[in-house]
């Protein structure tokens, strides 16, 4: 099956980033190994919310992006290469394409030598090494982008999950081939 877009993580910049997709009516999968950092801290830091637990924001998150059409695949993604038009996502349950691939893989670079991914020094305390990315999310490789910890940005929740929602914003506006917005209103 293809997708629009692949988004690797279902931390808060992964799961930010399905729920743009699919509410933008994207095919968005996501694949997530269930190993993000996220799932131990506590959290009285992120806007909007009155403390809650790692493991409570991640499944909020999952079932945000769910609940408009985002599929989740628990696995964990193992080779991206480029097939044609497209990016095969090889993981030990199957295979899947897609379009354009994000990774929210917070503290995991494993992909980039597989993938051909140029990566550089992190600045985070204890991230070592996050992908090469430009402002916008793109990596060196067209149609691979990155968000989050992965991506370099402060490994606080509120701005991974900002992260990941400004990258799927560009993927999408780049399928659409112009600048995407999602405004939501109040009805009356």
């Amino acid at each position: 099956m293809s997708y629009d877009i692949a988004i690797i993580g279902a931390g808060p910049a992964g799961a930010s980033a399905a729920l743009f997709a699919a509410k933008a009516g994207k095919k968005t999968l996501v694949v997530d190994n269930d190993q993000s950092v996220t799932k131990r801290a506590w959290l009285e830091n992120h806007y909007g919310v009155d403390g809650i637990t790692g493991p409570d924001l991640v499944d909020l998150g999952k079932k945000q992006a769910q609940k408009f059409g985002a599929e989740l695949v628990q696995g964990k993604v193992t080779a991206i290469a480029k097939s044609g038009a497209v990016f095969q996502l090889t993981t030990e349950n199957g295979s899947f394409d897609a379009q354009h691939v994000i990774l929210a893989t917070g503290l995991s670079v494993d992909l980039a030598e597989s993938a051909g991914l140029a990566t550089k020094p992190g600045t985070e305390p204890r991230i070592k090494t996050v992908f090469d990315v430009d402002a916008n999310g793109k990596t060196n490789v067209a149609g691979i982008w990155a968000a989050g910890t992965a991506a370099g940005v402060s490994m606080h929740t509120i701005i991974t999950a900002g992260d990941g929602a400004k990258v799927a914003i560009n993927v999408i506006s780049e399928l659409n081939g112009e600048r995407y917005v999602d405004h939501d209103v109040m009805k009356a």
